[in-house]
């Protein structure tokens, strides 16, 4: 089996590393690669967007893995029944939350920082 092509982005973070998120463990001077999903498939990390949502801003993401960590974190609160994340490298990546604990602010911002990122303006 071969191993897809993916592009090269140029993320490297300012100490070499694949990203600014240090939660994996990659040679230094190394960039992270991301393959973007096939037509009608949902990256790795999201889910279609189903009822309505919470719209949270997110610092400090800068790859899938940050999203990934960011999704699963959110997901694990009682009564969310979806994450959709809008990665924006370099900037507020926004995060949509659905379900009866979306509008928990609270909740959702210690979830996020348990996945070491922060909500914007916090």
């Amino acid at each position: 089996m071969t191993e897809p092509i993916r592009p090269d982005l140029g993320l490297v973070a300012r100490d070499g590393s694949a990203c600014g998120c240090a939660s994996h463990a990659e040679p230094a001077g190394t960039a992270a690669q991301v393959q973007p999903a096939p037509p009608g498939r949902i990256p790795l990390g999201r889910t279609p967007a189903e009822g309505p949502a919470v719209d949270y801003l997110v610092t400090g993401m800068t790859c899938e893995h940050c999203v990934a960590s960011v999704t699963e974190e959110v997901s694990a609160i009682d009564g969310v029944d979806g994450v959709t994340v809008r990665l924006n490298v370099g900037g507020e990546s926004l995060v949509s939350v659905r379900g009866a604990a979306a509008a928990n602010r609270a909740a959702v911002s210690a979830a996020i920082d348990e996945a070491g990122y922060a909500l914007a303006g916090e």
